[in-house]
């Protein structure tokens, strides 16, 4: 799945570091993405990675102590005006414990001191130097000015010693960077409940009855979310892999796990929501917002009646096998879906009756909308691309074939129609 960045500008810091190499990795999908990419390194970062090699990444001139230029916008003034967002990865316990202080003694604080917008920062560093109470307080100063911090990893450091400091992967400060540039005010810490994936129903200990579902659809519609600041629960039978970690993941089996869990997390989800209508419009913040559920697992609609312990033999079993199943429950039928909005997506290979089919949906599952995607045989799934139909009782919107993730968000954008909240 590939973010899109195109018309947004990234001002990268680099710190003196080890890992500082590792900042052209996070410059190149920035790159790939589409955004315009500025770097403005450290003198003690230049020991580590050259300018040149980050000119050469992104195609513009780097800032340093020694290539500042006030005859053009090369410096630490004019290069934040441009840059949307300014992450600093690697950074250093140094640099940490100067810009809590707003200390600006090398260009990178200088920069820093002077940029106006949103801030990021990804600590890499010895353990005991992360852990020391200056740090420390540093980081939770800087928390309070609204910096994000990205948290570092727990490993062996390049130092010999285990423990926390290991700079964050690169995939995930991207992502973290990539919410702070598209993050939606309307999804911006709601509450969302995605499944997802073929659900698998236990033969023996080795066989079990499923579908051809990949659950593509449902990682990308998590992303979506995740980059729009929305706070997922992912309930999944094919992992979260290539998705933020940050995203909460439980990994489910078979349909009556997948019912549990989703009635358990819309319990979580609905937790804590107000309605007051005469609240004060200053005060309307404190009311959690309505959330959602996106139904996109393929839940199996039969199970075996007697699962086996075991291996079942194929000598046991003779030349031809009947196996006797009784239906699940139906998920969506049985969810109490009072105060959280509901979208359900129904795949057919039914030109005639598809449509009637998902739109059914409505009344006789109570959904608020379903996404509707008619598919041409079984090679239809598990394509990165999709084409899908979004019903309500009010229109049909056609929301044409694309990408998995910029039908994501083409539906959110339907779905956000859903709420007056």
């Amino acid at each position: 799945m590939q973010v899109n960045l195109t018309g947004k500008s990234v001002l990268l810091g680099v710190t003196g570091s080890i890992s500082a190499y590792k900042a052209c990795d996070l410059a190149r999908l920035f790159v790939k993405a589409g955004a315009q990419v500025h770097v403005v390194m450290t003198p003690s970062a230049e020991r580590f990675v050259t300018a040149l090699t980050f000119e050469a990444l992104t195609r513009n001139p780097v800032l340093t102590e020694k290539t500042e230029s006030w005859s053009s916008d090369l410096n630490h003034i004019e290069i934040g005006k441009k840059c949307d967002v300014f992450i600093i990865a690697p950074t250093s316990a140094n640099t940490i414990n100067k810009l809590s202080k707003g200390i600006a003694d090398n260009i990178l604080t200088q920069t820093a001191l002077a940029f106006a917008g949103t801030m990021l920062i990804a600590p890499a560093a010895n353990t005991q130097m992360l852990k020391n109470h200056y740090t420390v307080g540093s980081l939770k100063m800087l928390a309070v000015n609204d910096y994000i911090i990205i948290e570092p990893q727990e490993k062996r450091l390049a130092c010999g010693d285990v423990g926390s400091g290991a700079l964050a992967e690169p995939s995930e400060i991207f992502f973290e960077t990539a919410k702070a540039l598209l993050s939606e005010p309307f999804w911006e810490d709601r509450r969302i409940v995605v499944t997802g994936g073929g659900t698998r129903e236990k033969i023996d200990e080795v066989r079990y009855l499923s579908n051809f579902s990949s659950g593509k659809m449902a990682k990308a519609l998590c992303l979506s979310l995740y980059l729009k600041g929305a706070d997922v629960c992912f309930l999944t039978t094919v992992g979260n892999e290539g998705l933020p970690q940050s995203i909460y993941t439980i990994e489910v089996d078979d349909a009556q796990e997948m019912l549990d869990y989703t009635k358990d997390a819309i319990r979580v989800s609905k937790k804590g929501k107000m309605s007051k209508p005469s609240m004060n419009a200053s005060d309307r913040h404190l009311i959690q917002k309505e959330p959602y559920l996106f139904m996109v697992a393929a839940v199996s609609d039969f199970r075996p009646k007697f699962p086996q312990e075991g291996k079942l033999k194929k000598s046991m079993l003779g030349e031809s096998w009947s196996l006797e199943l009784t239906q699940t429950e139906d998920i969506l039928a049985s969810l109490d879906k009072t105060d959280i909005k509901t979208v359900a997506f129904k795949a057919e290979m039914d030109s005639q009756n598809g449509l009637a089919s998902a739109k059914a949906l409505l009344t006789q599952k109570g959904a608020d909308a379903v996404c509707y995607n008619l598919l041409d045989n079984s090679q239809s799934f598990g394509t990165e691309e999709n084409e899908v139909t979004f019903i309500t009782t009010a229109s049909e919107t056609a929301l044409g074939k694309a990408d998995k993730l910029t039908l994501s968000d083409k539906i959110l954008s339907e779905a956000a129609k859903l709420s007056h909240a």
